[in-house]
């Protein structure tokens, strides 16, 4: 749930917008307004405005979207509920207010227009508005069990260029693939298939293996840079726990690929190496050992490729 706040002059011109036909407008709660049509509905918030001339900014508009991943259980009711209960935290109560549902987007929405003016003549207070909002905005969508989008979840991906398409792309990808793989070299496997590619960072001259780069498109950025949750040691933890489930039945085992990618094991000083795809086929091995070899042909390809410009 995410709540926008704007105040303006003219209530004629937020009544036309809310009440669009076009919108497919509905409304859910009209009080203390006389709602015969839009003009009478726009006279009425006029006419209580006037009680405080002093105000330049009467008019009160705030959009309330949820997610797409609740539509089913909001229907007009539990929606026009939660919006009273954010304006009576917002302490926005004893005033004119017009709640309308839009079903023009994809994800549920509700456009609420109040007066300013209280009832008696009072302003209503518009103090700290944006952080008190976004405080209630979280315990309502806690105390309901809304879904909470992470932030990158809530970007408009279809809106985005380069190379934040490509990052954005990245990040959809990893989501679905390290929750689902128990071990690097299914991973790579997976995400070759999807024209990703993996290179691993070293620190110096060892061949301790300190971050991860990846590349798609053409652009690379490192792992934290995509989402913190996919550095290398978050990964290679979430790697790790995705296999200790696997062996006590919590998941089932994803199909064995057979191609496997190991990152080349650093020579000089450069502290960032590319990684390169290779053929590793262990017959008859648990997933463990099959790890462990991953793991020690890491460290033992001395083969070096030509570095490439890494994004930060």
């Amino acid at each position: 749930m995410i709540a926008k706040i704007v105040k303006g002059s003219s209530f004629k011109g937020v009544v036309n917008y809310i009440l669009d036909k076009e919108k497919d407008a509905k409304i859910l709660v009209c009080d203390g307004l006389f709602a015969e049509d839009k003009d009478t509905i726009a006279m009425s918030f006029e006419a209580q405005s006037r009680m405080n001339p002093k105000v330049t900014k009467p008019v009160g508009h705030i959009s309330l979207a949820f997610s797409k991943e609740d539509e089913h259980r909001l229907t007009d009711r539990v929606m026009a509920g939660i919006a009273l209960e954010y304006l009576n935290e917002m302490g926005i109560t004893d005033t004119q207010i017009l709640i309308v549902r839009h079903f023009d987007k994809e994800h549920p929405h509700v456009h609420i227009a109040f007066n300013r003016i209280a009832n008696n003549g009072r302003t209503i207070s518009d103090r700290n508005e944006r952080i008190r909002s976004a405080r209630i905005c979280k315990e309502l969508t806690k105390k309901y069990n809304l879904y909470f989008a992470s932030g990158k979840e809530r970007v408009k991906q279809h809106r985005l260029k380069e190379p934040d398409k490509t990052k954005y792309g990245l990040y959809n990808i990893l989501k679905s693939e390290v929750s689902r793989c128990g071990n690097w070299r299914q991973l790579a496997a997976n995400l070759e298939k999807q024209g990703v590619d993996v290179r691993f960072k070293y620190k110096g001259k060892s061949g301790e293996v300190q971050g991860i780069v990846f590349t798609m498109n053409g652009y690379s950025f490192s792992g934290s840079k995509i989402d913190r949750r996919f550095s290398y040691s978050k990964i290679n933890a979430a790697l790790d726990n995705n296999r200790r489930n696997e062996r006590q039945g919590i998941i089932s085992s994803p199909h064995r690929e057979e191609q496997s990618m190991f990152p080349i094991e650093p020579k000089g000083n450069d502290d960032l190496y590319s990684g390169s795809i290779g053929l590793f086929i262990p017959d008859n091995v648990d997933g463990q050992a099959e790890e462990n070899r991953f793991e020690e042909e890491l460290k033992r390809r001395n083969k070096k490729k030509k570095q490439r410009k890494i994004r930060f």
